[in-house]
């Protein structure tokens, strides 16, 4: 069973940028597809993004389109969300998720991180 471990969150400010990562425990994921999830207090888990580890293919969602970008290390085994322009309204915990599609819905995914805390600040 593939790990996933995220890291990168912290208290930020209003138009600040963070990168966070998503780190694979081993290297057992050429079948897999990789997303970032995102859950605000008191509000349903929404799709970021999502990418491929065998190809180019990449999808976003309304929360991620314009100001944030997946991106992957295949050497490290790590996906990446770039989150720029940041507003008070992206605070959430952040979750990366494995699974066998590419999807943005959360039933899709498997395997799932423990989350990483973002807040941003006005």
């Amino acid at each position: 069973q593939v790990q996933l471990v995220e890291s990168g969150g912290g208290l930020v400010l209003a138009g600040d940028s963070l990168r966070l990562s998503c780190a694979a425990s081993r290297r057992a994921l050429s079948n897999y597809y990789m997303g970032w999830f995102r859950q605000a207090p008191g509000k349903e888990r929404e799709f970021v993004a999502a990418l491929s580890w065998t190809g180019p293919s990449t999808v976003y969602g309304d929360a991620g389109k314009g100001r944030f970008t997946i991106s992957k290390d295949s050497a490290k085994n790590t996906v990446y969300l770039q989150m720029d322009s940041l507003t008070p309204e992206d605070t959430a915990v952040y979750y990366c998720a494995g699974g066998g599609r590419l999807s943005t819905q959360t039933s899709q995914y498997g395997v799932w991180g423990q989350g990483t805390q973002v807040t941003v600040s006005s």
